[in-house]
């Protein structure tokens, strides 16, 4: 099957094109397509294509980061997927966080590891990596994704970082107040200057 998460409206179009026309196996099947694209990016207004965007190419498994100056200055890479890029993408322009880069997996299954790993050599080998995500740390993408990761980092000794809500037993607190304070915490751990250092400090002292 295909599991997909879109975040642009042209990515969307050609995925079901892709779909209509390409989405088979070797035996002249069409594989299952599952779509995880939450109804609130029909609203996002950051979430809009040009026609050009509608007009050329294909769907990309992965997008990587153009708004990043130079990817030599980047010292942390966060990959995600899905509505939390717009969340990550507005902190990021207001703080100026210009040492983070943001790239999105698209389609989750099958994992590009190909593209995975070209995105990776585009920035510096030191760059601290990490995986954002909204949901719990048990549910969502994060326990795949970590696998799909550690055959591309296993030569550099690099590892993926989890930022996210912790284990839960349900997908939401209940409260949108807890929400909104979990989701800020998120935002603040994934683009912070240093916050992994810091935080790998204080767990050294207390230990």
């Amino acid at each position: 099957m295909l599991v997909c998460n879109c975040t642009t409206p042209a990515q969307y179009f050609h995925l079901l094109r892709r779909q209509m026309y390409g989405g088979r196996d070797r035996r002249g099947t069409r594989k299952p397509l599952v779509i995880f694209t939450p109804k609130s990016l029909l609203r996002h207004p950051r979430a809009v294509s040009t026609l050009h965007d509608f007009s050329t190419g294909g769907f990309l498994e992965m997008l990587p980061d153009t708004l990043v100056g130079d990817p030599q200055a980047v010292s942390r890479v966060v990959f995600c997927s899905g509505k939390v890029y717009y969340d990550l993408l507005a902190a990021r322009e207001e703080r100026q966080a210009g040492h983070v880069a943001l790239a999105r997996v698209e389609q989750l299954y099958p994992f590009a590891a190909d593209q995975a790993a070209e995105m990776l050599g585009a920035y510096p080998d030191t760059a601290e990596l990490l995986w954002a995500q909204e949901e719990p740390r048990n549910m969502g993408p994060w326990h795949f994704i970590r696998d799909q990761f550690q055959g591309l980092l296993k030569a550099d000794g690099r590892e993926l970082r989890y930022v996210g809500r912790p284990e839960s037993a349900s997908p939401a607190s209940g409260s949108g107040k807890r929400h909104q304070q979990e989701q800020a915490a998120i935002i603040e751990d994934t683009l912070a200057q240093g916050a992994a250092p810091a935080l790998k400090q204080v767990r050294k002292k207390k230990a």
